[in-house]
């Protein structure tokens, strides 16, 4: 590997090129500020060169003759178009020119105004108070970034962490220390939510990617559908220049990387070892179709994964390795349309694929055959129609429409349409699954988005103002097999047999004896899709107006409502009203004070809706269960039962006694008239009361000074108050628990006749007890969810940045963070430990991180080639401790409720939840990159990244989830032992070659 290395920086220093630049157009907005990644064009006769203002806001042209020039610049999504005309004379070598450009979020005029001026400089926020964080392509381009995924770069942004997941293939960042499901994802300023947990929908890919910003806190009114914050990626669009890319990229896995004895991530979230691989291809390219009126850009990558599961059951002599594919490819193209200088479309498409196996076997050892595998399945289209037209000199205006897809089939099968098996050995431990899982997740989501925004100028104000009407439709099949699940156990002759026949890996159902013993059957009742419509409205008007030529005031307000909210209400959350204020002063040209305060409207998850709807019940049993409860003054006195129950999935259950013969089972309509008197350890309501959409209350305060033209020194103090988060509420729980008074431990059986509709189990299933009668098809569990929780975020940034000026050779971005988040829930599934107390919930966040520090560095040591080393130090996440039961005669459940609420045991008398700390972390990764260039604006990029370069083991600030975490620890915290069950990725190379053409 020392030779590898060594190879490419021997290749790296030995070449150098040079060039002479004669025109230099620095693009400002009107406040003096550079603008980047903007595309100039220069045409004089039999010439025509168009190129990209780098991250100063220069285009340089090189080896001009003397003559008259059109320097144009087309609209963008921020800034309008125009032109100019420029002369180049002969006693001139050089020549440097401002270019200033009108915004259209400034709701400015177009006007444009040329004057000659060397001067380079970092940019201000000169107008309002929020908290942006910008990265451009060329930023993006010096970055180690993993499977060119653009999110694997925003960790390295202020109030932004690398986040515990609540699912492996939830978002991987963390904004303001909230779960990534609460993040607003965005394409051109457009929804790209997976709208049922509040993924991205489309993975925007770096070769269609133009820019990232990422709006944190007390951002324009314009943004919202979020209490948290907003990612919102650029796409790229063509030029009159036919430019592209085509690159190859690999990370050749175990042959290069350093050893580990943990797991790490694939690019979708799910566990990897050893043989793992990953490979990519892919193509973009841009030009025009008509010269200065119709553009297009195009692209596709595809990416291909290969790992490796062990399948090991020695008591069936089975030790064999299962491969495993991963395919995702994401197609893209952009049209754009120039109809005349006041009105422009633009035409974006997006289709992804994805699919994930889960083979069988595990990444040490299991006994999932690959009969049981599956294959994740995911499909996605967005198309968007975009157009921003001038009314008349003060009036401009955007009509926005999309449409987009979504199916999330997170468990195709092979085997559909026959049962499976759970297959034990004579002691009962389990050897095999096989045949079709008893899980089904298929979700469709079609949504439609209408958008109409107004900017005007008036005077010294500029006014904006406008809504939005998104609608998405739900179709989801969630169940379990309806052809049936056994639980069956081999005695010591069937377990010698079926070894002696030596089928390895391909054991499937017909190969067990049919005179096995079954120990359980189960079916399910009702395999049906179900859903309903999402319309969330959106409307907001705000003045960016100059008080002074000083102060700048932004003055907005912003109103949501979200069908959803009204859950089993007959109306919902109708007064969601926000209100924004910021403001900017300038004290001189280098130092400005800014600051703000804003209330920020989150939409409904629609899992919690579906969730209310699959695992409910509507039998008669269950609604005299929530008469009791009503009775009690545990549920609303006025609640509509009928309308806050549902027929939801449900499983017909044969225990010991009642099964069937092997494979010989009911049918799911033979097993209907379990259906009413079927009980289950919960089933779900909707709120009768309806829910308040979670909002957040953000208040921010700053300093911003350029210390130099180039060099500018940031302070945000940020605080985000969130209210009105999801956690569920148990309608039927045990009262709280006091070790004190009652023991160490309270038994199952004693905490479930206590609750206050009293539970038993009779011949496995549970009863409850009312009004004197023994009733089944009720629930142990009554969850309701509720929107009560809360979170509190504080957070002091401080940043240097640094850009490359003129004939220098290097540029930096440092950044500190010192932060601290609170909650009592984390996600939208959180249940309290013991008996709804929410106050001992109350703790340090999750992704709860005292220090961050952010370090890149860009080293330019010859022309065209770049050097990033980079580092991020984080402190420790939280630990909670949980119960060891040899330290309480056997028992985990200590409070005797019958879960442990996502924790292996339950969390003893003398600790909370998170009172403990994982050491810090400090990771180092490198980037090289050398483009060789040739003929006709053409190059050949080298690139090698290496992740973790010093090869550290770090216990916490990785992507994963809590229950595979070091997060969760056994034992007390007294006893200062620390399980080693994870690890952040070890040391990983990823090389990749790329062939690149035009002013790409």
């Amino acid at each position: 590997m020392k030779r590898i290395i060594l190879s490419f920086v021997a290749i790296f220093a030995t070449i150098f090129a040079y060039a002479q630049t004669t025109l230099s157009v620095n693009l400002k907005n009107a406040d003096g500020e550079n603008l980047t990644n903007i595309e100039v064009n220069l045409t004089t006769k039999g010439f025509n060169k168009s190129t990209p203002t780098n991250s100063l806001g220069i285009a340089n042209f090189s080896d001009l003759t003397t003559g008259t020039y059109v320097l144009k610049v087309r609209p963008s999504i921020n800034y309008n178009a125009n032109s100019v005309t420029v002369s180049i004379n002969s006693n001139e070598k050089t020549k440097a020119i401002n270019l200033v450009l009108t915004r259209k979020n400034g709701y400015e005029l177009q006007e444009v105004a040329v004057v000659d001026n060397k001067n380079k400089s970092v940019t201000i926020n000169k107008t309002d108070a929020s908290v942006i964080q910008y990265v451009s392509k060329a930023q993006i381009q010096t970055l180690p970034i993993e499977g060119r995924d653009v999110t694997k770069s925003l960790y390295r942004l202020p109030n932004i962490t690398i986040s515990s997941l609540g699912y492996n293939e939830a978002p991987s960042i963390a904004i303001n220390g909230l779960s990534g499901i609460y993040t607003n994802y965005l394409i051109d300023g457009m929804d790209n939510n997976e709208r049922f947990l509040g993924n991205s929908k489309f993975n925007t890919p770096f070769g269609f990617t133009e820019s990232v910003s990422v709006l944190t806190n007390n951002y324009s009114v314009e943004y919202g559908n979020t209490s948290n914050g907003i990612v919102n990626l650029e796409t790229r669009s063509g030029s009159n220049d036919f430019t592209g890319e085509v690159f190859y990229l690999t990370r050749p896995g175990s042959i290069v990387d350093s050893k580990s004895a943990f797991a790490s991530l694939d690019l979708y979230g799910n566990q990897v070892k050893d043989g793992f691989q990953r490979q990519q291809l892919g193509v973009g390219i841009g030009g025009a179709i008509k010269k200065d009126k119709t553009f297009f850009y195009f692209n596709l990558e595809q990416t291909n994964d290969i790992k490796d599961n062990l399948l090991n059951v020695p008591q069936l002599g089975v030790n064999e390795a299962v491969r495993g594919k991963n395919y995702f490819t994401y197609a893209s193209a952009k049209i754009d349309q120039y109809w005349n200088k006041n009105f422009h479309s633009s035409l974006r498409a997006n289709v992804g694929s994805f699919d994930v196996d889960a083979q069988g076997g595990g990444l040490t050892g299991g006994n999932n055959f690959p009969s049981s595998g599956s294959t994740q399945k995911n499909r996605t289209y967005l198309i968007a129609l975009k157009n921003d037209y001038n009314i008349n000199s003060k009036l401009k205006a955007e009509t926005n429409f999309q449409t987009s897809f979504f199916r999330w089939n997170y468990r195709d099968r092979p085997n559909f349409g026959k049962p499976g098996v759970t297959v034990q050995d004579p002691t009962g431990v389990t050897i095999a699954n096989i045949g079709s899982i008893d899980y089904i997740f298929d979700d469709d989501e079609y949504t439609n988005q209408l958008q109409q925004k107004f900017r005007y100028k008036a005077g010294k104000h500029y006014l904006l103002g406008g809504a939005e009407f998104t609608t998405s439709d739900f179709a989801l099949l969630g169940a379990g097999n309806s052809y049936g699940f056994y639980t069956v156990r081999l005695n010591a002759q069937q377990l010698a047999d079926l070894k002696s026949r030596n089928i390895g890996a391909a054991l499937d159902i017909n190969d067990i004896p049919t005179n096995v013993e079954v120990r359980q059957y189960k079916v399910d009742l009702d395999q049906k899709v179900f859903g309903v419509r999402q319309n969330v409205f959106n409307i907001y008007a705000e003045d960016n107006f100059k008080a002074t030529d000083k102060l700048d005031i932004n003055l907005g307000v912003r109103y949501d409502y979200d069908n959803l909210s009204k859950a089993g209400d007959t109306h919902g959350d109708r007064n969601n009203i926000g209100p924004r204020f910021s403001f900017n002063y300038k004290l001189d040209d280098n130092n400005v004070i800014r600051g703000g305060i804003g209330r920020f409207y989150d939409k409904i998850k629609y899992s919690v809706t579906s969730d209310n709807l699959q695992f409910s019940n509507n039998s008669p049993n269950f609604k005299k269960q929530l008469a009791e409860l009503q009775r009690l003054g545990l549920l609303d006195k006025d609640a509509d039962l009928d309308r806050i129950t549902y027929p939801g999935n449900l499983r017909a259950i044969f225990e010991q006694g009642a099964t069937p013969a092997y494979l010989q089972g009911k049918s799911a309509s033979e097993s209907q008239g379990n259906r009413d008197f079927q009980s289950n350890s919960n089933f779900r309501i909707k709120n009768p009361n309806g829910y308040q959409n979670p909002y957040s209350d953000q208040y921010t305060l700053g300093y911003q000074r350029k210390l130099a033209n180039n060099i500018l020194f940031d302070v945000s103090l940020v605080a985000s108050n969130t209210n009105d988060l999801y956690r569920i509420t148990n309608l039927n729980t045990p009262p709280a628990f006091d070790p004190q008074q009652s023991g160490s431990v309270r038994t199952t059986t004693y905490a479930n006749s206590i609750r206050p509709v009293p539970i038993k189990t009779v011949n496995g299933q549970f009863v409850a007890t009312i009004g004197g009668q023994d009733l089944s098809g009720i629930a142990r569990d009554v969850y309701m969810t509720e929107t009560s929780g809360k979170a509190r975020y504080a957070a002091a940034n401080f940043s240097m940045t640094k850009t490359k000026g003129e004939g220098e050779k290097f540029s930096y971005r440092f950044s500190y963070t010192l932060s601290k988040i609170k909650n009592d829930t984390e996600g939208i599934n959180v249940r309290a430990q013991d008996a709804n107390n929410w106050d001992a919930e109350y703790a340090f966040g999750d992704n709860d991180r005292t220090h961050v520090i952010n370090a890149l560095f860009t080293y330019y040591p010859i022309k065209n080639l770049t050097l990033t080393p980079a580092m991020l130090f984080q402190s420790g996440q939280p630990i909670t401790h949980y119960a060891i039961a040899t330290q309480y005669g056997g028992v985990t459940d200590l409070n005797g409720n019958g879960e442990s609420q996502g924790l292996p045991a339950d969390i003893p008398f003398g600790e909370t939840r998170n009172n403990d700390r994982l050491p810090s972390a400090t990771s180092f990764d490198f980037s090289a990159k050398y483009r060789w260039n040739l003929k006709n604006k053409s190059g050949i990029e080298f690139s090698a990244d290496i992740y973790n370069l010093l090869n550290s083991t770090n216990l916490t600030g990785f992507a994963s989830t809590r229950a595979s975490s070091n997060q969760i620890q056994p034992g007390p915290r007294s006893a200062n032992t620390l399980i080693i069950r994870a690890a952040a990725p070890p040391r990983q190379f990823q090389f990749g070659v790329r062939y690149v053409f035009g002013n790409f």
